[in-house]
């Protein structure tokens, strides 16, 4: 199905439920945000930024020799090689990046199935190099929650497996955001990332001008998380729609004969009916009886 990328004819219902679902989201983190609630999703998202590190590290011929996730909050990724100008923006923008991912996954069922999956799957190889309790007890703890999840999801009636791999894309999104306005701009950390890029990159930008350009891109990763969510959620769920009416309507044309139809079969049809093999009727449009298609097994 073509995307609608113009958004004509804007909202329909499923845009609507993705919307309101997105702000419910946002509204919840907002008010929930300096409660011990939000606190294993807030280190989720620390997690993320540090194994964005950590993947820039490997990309670029490097050597990751631990990863931490402290309780305060804080993270660190302990690196060896690699391009170190490319290291240091990718946790920033690593996060961002993985919850618009999340956030498009949970459109659909099946890539939210999917994203959960590899979220399982990083978390317990993270486990293995992780190099604090914190972290570890994070990983342990959202394996088994994702898990519980997951089985409820596909055994019970509780249908949220969406909704938690959007809560979690959401809550990336923005904590992002607002770790680059408080590490790079509000308190001027300067052993922050963007004061040892403003180090190393020669363009002549302070760790506050990266900072600014950071979070605009991270904000750009949110909007057009929005904007493929509308459109792609919509479409995918035309297409479900689109397959179960053709599943409908091909049980609806394959109905079997009733006595009546048998009385205008021919001995030889009625011997293949009986006989047990497959058989294919055709409705044809504006005819009474069906018409018998003798196939071989």
């Amino acid at each position: 199905m073509r995307p609608n990328w113009e958004l004509n004819n804007c909202c329909n219902h499923e845009q609507v439920v993705f919307l309101v679902t997105l702000a419910v989201c946002t509204v919840l983190i907002l008010a929930l945000w300096r409660t011990v609630l939000l606190r294993p999703f807030k280190l989720v998202t620390v997690f993320l930024h540090e194994a964005s590190h950590a993947i820039a590290c490997k990309l670029t011929c490097g050597h990751v020799e631990g990863i931490q996730v402290h309780a305060d909050e804080g993270g660190t990724t302990q690196t060896r090689g690699g391009i170190y100008w490319l290291i240091l923006p990718a946790g920033y923008l690593g996060s961002s990046f993985w919850g618009m991912v999340l956030i498009l996954a949970s459109t659909n069922l099946l890539t939210a199935r999917i994203a959960a999956g590899c979220f399982i799957a990083a978390l317990l190889i993270v486990l293995f190099v992780a190099k604090n309790w914190t972290l570890r007890g994070l990983c342990i703890g959202f394996i088994i929650f994702l898990g519980i999840i997951w089985i409820l999801q596909e055994t019970t009636k509780v249908r949220i497996l969406r909704y938690i791999i959007l809560f979690i894309g959401v809550m990336n999104s923005l904590f992002s955001v607002y770790d680059i306005y408080d590490d790079l701009i509000s308190r001027r950390v300067h052993s922050s990332d963007a004061e040892k890029f403003a180090e190393v990159c020669p363009c002549p930008c302070t760790g506050l001008g990266w900072g600014v350009i950071w979070g605009l891109i991270s904000f750009a990763f949110l909007c057009v998380a929005v904007y493929l969510g509308v459109i792609y959620g919509t479409a995918f769920r035309k297409e479900k729609r689109k397959f179960l009416g053709n599943k409908k309507e091909d049980s609806a044309s394959s109905s079997p004969i009733t006595e009546k139809h048998m009385e205008d079969l021919l001995p030889q049809q009625i011997f293949y009916l009986k006989s047990g093999r497959k058989r294919y009727l055709i409705y044809r449009k504006n005819k009474t009886h069906p018409t018998l298609m003798k196939t071989r097994p």
